[in-house]
């Protein structure tokens, strides 16, 4: 239940990360919402949630470093393929 609960809180986080950098515009890319969310969340909301000292529960601070980092993923992943496109 926990990885299940995992995977739609990546989504979500995902989701919510392509609509903050502006990708809404082409619609939800579901892959990159998955990677981004699970992936930022995990490098963020572990690096908010230990820089502020609440360790490894759930916190607001690491809700707010998950989205940190999903936002950071989805930018980085949209700055890759905008310059590949060019190239």
């Amino acid at each position: 239940m926990l990885i299940i609960g995992i995977i739609l809180f990546g989504l979500l986080v995902g989701a919510v990360a392509q609509l903050v950098v502006g990708r809404s515009g082409t619609g939800i890319d579901w892959t990159l919402a998955f990677v981004a969310g699970v992936g930022g969340s995990f490098v963020g909301g572990l690096l908010i949630s230990l820089l502020a000292g609440d360790g490894l529960e759930l916190r607001p601070s690491g809700i707010i470093g998950s989205l940190a980092g999903a936002i950071i993923v989805t930018a980085a992943w949209s700055a890759w393929k905008s310059r590949s496109r060019q190239a």
